[in-house]
């Protein structure tokens, strides 16, 4: 991977990326993610133009933050990490910060001193994940000034995933990694987030995927391996079954073989 991401995200690709059944494909506009999270496949790619989103605005701050002055943020982060405990990780978890640079420090620093990198909020909008086992905040290898030169060429914003989407054009790139909401079975991971991912929200994405490849653009999607979510792109894109393992349980026992849908629009393989 050429950058490895800063965030650790529930539902993250970095374990895809390596995988045979996915590749990119050479591309001369754009590369579009409309569900950023943690920004594995944006960063492992590097593109010379892009445009990133999300729904959530404590995330997209933080991105923002570190394209713009990632120094101070690593420079709070480092306090962070000298004072990191139990009692000042919980402390931190119920404060609002006003201040942008203040506000990424700590987004970062829950997010790497929580259990297992997951971001949940409660129907308050307040982050309720416990603390995590990690003692370290700061890996001696991350390169902020890196991460943050790549950002500068990414326009990126806090939106609908269909506002972006709209905006892809012939020669653009658009990967898309949605929550995993399959029809009849509105799975545990939508309560993650304040704002749930219905599948009436699946079928908007599937058909502003279809216009933008309709345009000139090339799709690559990741979704759930299930029958629902199959039917939903059959006619329409090319499925491919990606088995992996399940990280996400809390304990070994759960964490079974599972399998994930890859699906291409417009991608000659």
């Amino acid at each position: 991977m050429t950058i490895k991401p800063f965030l650790k995200w529930a539902g993250g690709k970095r374990w895809l990326i390596d995988r045979p059944e996915f590749s990119t494909p050479e591309f001369s506009g754009r590369y579009i993610e409309p569900f950023l999270g943690g920004g594995a496949v944006y960063f492992n790619l590097s593109p010379r133009s892009s445009l990133l989103s999300d729904i959530n605005p404590k995330l997209i701050s933080t991105y923002q933050a570190i394209r713009d002055d990632w120094q101070s943020v690593v420079s709070r982060l480092k306090k962070h990490q000298e004072l990191h405990c139990r009692d000042y990780y919980y402390e931190q978890r119920g404060l609002e910060h006003g201040d942008v640079v203040e506000r990424a420090a700590q987004f970062l620093y829950l997010n790497r001193a929580c259990w297992n990198g997951l971001y949940r909020e409660n129907l308050k909008g307040q982050f309720n994940v416990p603390i995590g086992t990690k003692s370290k905040i700061i890996a001696d290898s991350e390169d902020f000034s890196l991460i943050s030169t790549t950002l500068r060429s990414a326009e990126i914003t806090c939106c609908d995933f269909e506002t972006t989407v709209n905006k892809a054009e012939a020669g653009d790139l658009i990967f898309v990694d949605p929550p995993y909401t399959t029809a009849h079975n509105m799975n545990g991971f939508i309560k993650y987030n304040q704002k749930i991912f219905s599948w009436q929200d699946q079928i908007r994405l599937r058909d502003a995927l279809v216009r933008a490849a309709s345009r000139g653009a090339k799709v690559i999607a990741t979704n759930a391996w299930h029958d629902s979510v199959i039917e939903l792109y059959s006619g329409t894109a090319t499925i491919v079954e990606v088995p992996r393992a399940s990280v996400i349980s809390g304990n070994n026992r759960g964490r079974k073989e599972t399998s994930e849908s890859l699906i291409t629009m417009g991608v000659i393989k």
